[in-house]
């Protein structure tokens, strides 16, 4: 109803119903089959009080529900979900996008499947941050030093992604993770694992991060940048927003929306 009443010219809107994709089941997908296990439902939903406050802050980070949600997974499934284009750039849902990206199509990325911003000037954010490189099945793949990159605005090359089968690489991983040995949960350690050496690293320019975590982001980095990414728990549209990001957020928001009233947004 959104885009029937606000059509986004001279764009085109394709909405999906999760409920029509038949072939995402627990027999293809690992994801769906650990979300159906006994184990995981155990590790989610146990009434195990911690020890400590932070060890309880770090059971809250990784019990996050979004981490149960197959949404998320989505985003590895592209060339199923499109299989008739060659390309697409993918958005994630707590971004604003400032600027033209159509200059991002002319960019020829030589044979890599994934265009991400890399995150190592960023603290820490390193495969090591992500990875549990005292396994052996993940030290002997991986290089703790490699840089890790940003979900949220990706361009994806889908004739490369189905040559190299990327999902099939994914499922591989996930399928050795169901102990989550390797990494605890998430989108972001699946990704660096399934694009591993696939990615090709656009100018950080494109994409500005931390907008949902860190305080200390310049305005005049702000306004330079195509897509700001509110990745972090202090999403725009909530109460415990950090105050001086979310004008670049509301100012797009249509105030007078009868949807927009029940959306229940602190602004």
């Amino acid at each position: 109803m959104w885009f029937i009443s606000h059509p986004p010219l001279p764009a085109t809107v394709h909405v999906e119903n999760y409920d029509d994709l038949k072939w995402l089941n627990s027999s293809y997908c690992p994801v769906l089959r650990q979300l159906e296990s006994a184990n995981l439902r155990e590790y989610y939903f146990a009434a195990n009080r911690p020890s400590t406050l932070s060890m309880g802050n770090d059971n809250l980070n990784y019990k996050n529900p979004k981490y149960l949600s197959m949404l998320n997974h989505l985003r590895f499934y592209m060339p199923e979900l499109y299989p008739k284009l060659d390309k697409i750039l993918f958005l994630d849902d707590d971004v604003v996008v400032q600027q033209d990206l159509s200059p991002l199509w002319s960019i020829k990325m030589f044979g890599m499947v994934n265009g991400a911003v890399e995150t190592c000037t960023l603290k820490s954010k390193r495969l090591s941050s992500y990875l549990n490189f005292t396994h052996p099945l993940i030290s002997k793949n991986f290089s703790p030093r490699s840089c890790a990159w940003a979900f949220g605005m990706n361009l994806f090359d889908l004739k490369e992604w189905k040559q190299k089968n990327i999902t099939a690489i994914y499922h591989y991983w996930q399928e050795q993770n169901k102990d989550r040995k390797l990494w605890q949960l998430g989108t972001m350690p699946a990704g660096l694992t399934a694009f591993y050496n696939q990615t090709y690293l656009l100018h950080r320019s494109w994409q500005l991060l931390a907008l949902g975590y860190n305080p200390g982001v310049k305005h005049s980095e702000i306004n330079k940048a195509a897509v700001l990414h509110y990745n972090g728990n202090y999403k725009p549209w909530l109460d415990l927003a950090i105050t001086q990001f979310k004008p670049y957020w509301s100012k797009y928001v249509t105030h007078n929306s009868p949807y927009f009233h029940n959306c229940n947004l602190h602004l």
